[in-house]
């Protein structure tokens, strides 16, 4: 996606963080300044920013905003202090394991800190979101040599630059593939509730003069079934030491259509998507939102009047429908625990 400062998802400029406010893409853009830890948590819990990777960068520079406060406050006490906004930070969404993964990075830094805090923090902030970009670039390479010439792919919610460092996941995967000239088509489903498929992944796609076509969830089976697609490519938010694969609710529903038709899956995400800690995909705790995200569309309802409604935002894909990982140390061909614990030896 173009280096234009309008389209970058997450900025610090002027001693604060400035949030490419995704509600509302692609109609209007907007940015909101965040001060404090306090309102980057609530912009992360609002889906300003969304994305595992972009969750803890924002997360990461909320630190950094924290440490100005609180040193200011007490330069003997800040430590202690701070630790309330780790926690605010922490709470703001469940299953992205990248966001605890950034906290406990810069508790770290925060531990090993003698003296004033602030340019230590933002370094390191710096350090996380740099470091994200470059992975993306290297998952890119690694995930396009999994797919031959004349591939069309299907995508699902976005796992792009807006939810990432820059450069994207999923879609770092799908950028580099058609930078080499290997796909032929691009689809994208809609992703209900918050259709990021349609608003975000088209979006950034088309920014990139790379074609793309929508298509509603409940499309896949059929696109498949007429052998449209090679490989079904998404991101993750927090990947099970088994395997499993916890991201946006819809993905599991895909997996299934993949392995019935014969189509490849890919996941793309970082190594600090993939959770050690957690044993198998049952134990990733799943966040449930309002269910006014699904009984309507936008600020338009579309549900009969005293319908109810649950709205999980992730789903957990087991190891077993899952082709590839594709991290930026490597690729785990059928993944399963050792092959996830080779990565980090290696």
């Amino acid at each position: 996606m173009t280096n234009d400062n309008h389209n970058l998802a997450i900025q610090w400029l002027d001693e604060h963080l400035v949030l490419l406010d995704q509600r509302i893409l692609p109609f209007e853009i907007k940015h909101l300044h965040c001060r404090t830890a306090a309102e980057t948590a609530l912009a992360i819990t609002e889906m300003v920013v969304r994305g595992a990777p972009a969750i803890g960068i924002s997360a990461a520079y909320g630190v950094v905003m924290a440490a100005q406060q609180r040193f200011a406050e007490s330069a003997r006490e800040w430590k202690s202090l701070i630790q309330q906004d780790m926690q605010t930070l922490a709470g703001s969404r469940p299953t992205a394991v990248n966001l605890f993964w950034a906290l406990e990075r810069m508790q770290k830094c925060i531990d090993a800190l003698q003296g004033a805090p602030v340019n230590v923090l933002l370094e390191e902030a710096k350090a996380i979101h740099e470091e994200d970009i470059a992975a993306n670039r290297k998952m890119g390479e690694f995930g396009a040599s999994l797919i031959d010439p004349g591939s069309a792919v299907l995508t699902h919610c976005n796992a792009g630059a807006l939810a990432t460092g820059g450069y994207g996941t999923a879609l770092g995967v799908i950028r580099s593939a058609y930078a080499q000239n290997k796909l032929t088509q691009v689809y994208a489903d809609e992703t209900r509730p918050w259709l990021q498929g349609a608003r975000l992944t088209a979006w950034e796609l088309l920014q990139d003069q790379i074609p793309v076509t929508m298509v509603v969830e409940g499309a896949a089976a059929w696109l498949m079934q007429q052998g449209k697609v090679q490989w079904v490519i998404v991101g993750s938010d927090r990947i099970a030491a088994n395997g499993d694969v916890a991201n946006k609710i819809g993905t599991y529903s895909l997996a299934v259509l993949a392995r019935q038709h014969g189509v490849k899956f890919m996941v793309a995400a970082p190594t600090s998507t993939i959770d050690m800690n957690v044993a198998e995909g049952n134990d990733i705790p799943i966040e449930t939102r309002a269910t006014a995200e699904i009984l309507s569309c936008g600020k338009t309802p579309i549900a009969a009047p005293g319908a109810g409604a649950w709205n999980p935002v992730f789903d957990v894909t087991p190891a077993a429908m899952v082709d590839a990982i594709v991290t930026e140390r490597g690729i785990v061909t059928l993944p399963d625990h050792n092959g996830l614990q080779q990565l980090f030896a290696e």
